[in-house]
C-alpha cells in the first residue's frame, strides 16, 4: 500500500484522471486457471529485505504507475539505477499502520483476503506485483483489493493508481479490484470506513502498459550492457 502525501498525490502524475463514478469499461481478461498465480510468487513483504532485491529485479505496480510518455519511461530507468532517495515519511508511515485495520474491514465486507505477497506475471518473471488483497467472488471472478490513505479528498481517481491497479491486475490475472482509501485528518479517520470504488480490467490499457515496461526493461539491460563493456560511465536517459 501506499499512502498519498499531504500535498496531495505529489508523487504521483495528476494530469490524468477520471470521474469516481462511471468505471472504466470492463473487458473480459484471458482465460487461465484462476489459482495460477500462486505457482508464480516472487517474495513475501513481511521479509522486506528480500522483497525490497525482488522488486528491484523487475518492474513493479510502484515503477509502471509513472509510465505515461515516453520522457516519463526514461525518467524511471534513470531512477531505477540511481534509486529515488525516498525512503519514506509521515504519511507512509500512517499508511503502513492503517493498512491491517481497512484490510480487515475489506475482509469483512468483501472477502478479500489480505495478501503481501510478490508475485510475477505469467511467462514474464521481470513484470511484478503486489497487491494488498485477493479474492475469489461466489461466480468465480478473481478480484483484488488495494489500499491507500489520503490527508485530501479525492475529486476524482488519480490516473496513476488506476495504471497501477490495471498492472496488478494483469500481472496477477485478475478480472477486477476494490480501491479502497481512507482519508484523514492529521492521521485520524475522517469516517468510520472508507471508501471503495470497482476498477474493472481494461486490456486495451494493459497492453499500453506492457509496452512501457518493456521499453523499461530495454533501457535498464542496455545500461548493464554499457557498464560490463566500458564500466559505469555518465549516462543521462533524460536525452
Amino acid at each position: 500500500m501506499d499512502s498519498v502525501p499531504h500535498s496531495l498525490l505529489s508523487l504521483f502524475q495528476l494530469d490524468e484522471q477520471i470521474p469516481l463514478s462511471p468505471a472504466a469499461a470492463v473487458t473480459t481478461p484471458p482465460l487461465a486457471p484462476v489459482m495460477a498465480h500462486l505457482g508464480r510468487i516472487v517474495a513475501d513483504s513481511t521479509d522486506r529485505v528480500a522483497w525490497l532485491r525482488a522488486r528491484s529485479q523487475g518492474i513493479t505496480a510502484t515503477d509502471v504507475a509513472k509510465l505515461a510518455t515516453e520522457k516519463s519511461v526514461h525518467n524511471a530507468a534513470r531512477e531505477k539505477i540511481n534509486g529515488s532517495g525516498f525512503g519514506g515519511n509521515p504519511y507512509t508511515d500512517h499508511g503502513r499502520a492503517r493498512e491491517p485495520e481497512i484490510a480487515a474491514w475489506v475482509l469483512a465486507n468483501y472477502g478479500i483476503e489480505p495478501s503481501t505477497n510478490l508475485f510475477h506475471a505469467a511467462g514474464q518473471p521481470r513484470h511484478l506485483a503486489t497487491p494488498d488483497g485477493l479474492g475469489l467472488a461466489r461466480n468465480g471472478v478473481f478480484e483484488l483489493a488495494e489500499i491507500k490513505t489520503t490527508s485530501k479528498p479525492w475529486r476524482s481517481i488519480p490516473r496513476s493508481y488506476l495504471r497501477q491497479i490495471w498492472w496488478q491486475q494483469y500481472v496477477l490475472g485478475a478480472d477486477r479490484t476494490l480501491l479502497v482509501w481512507e482519508e484523514h485528518d492529521n492521521f485520524v479517520p475522517r469516517n468510520a470506513v472508507p471508501e471503495c470504488r470497482w476498477i474493472e480490467r481494461d486490456d486495451d490499457q494493459i497492453r499500453i502498459l506492457v509496452g512501457f515496461a518493456d521499453q523499461l526493461i530495454d533501457l535498464l539491460n542496455h545500461q548493464r550492457e554499457r557498464e560490463r563493456a566500458d564500466g559505469p560511465p555518465p549516462y543521462d536517459y533524460g536525452r
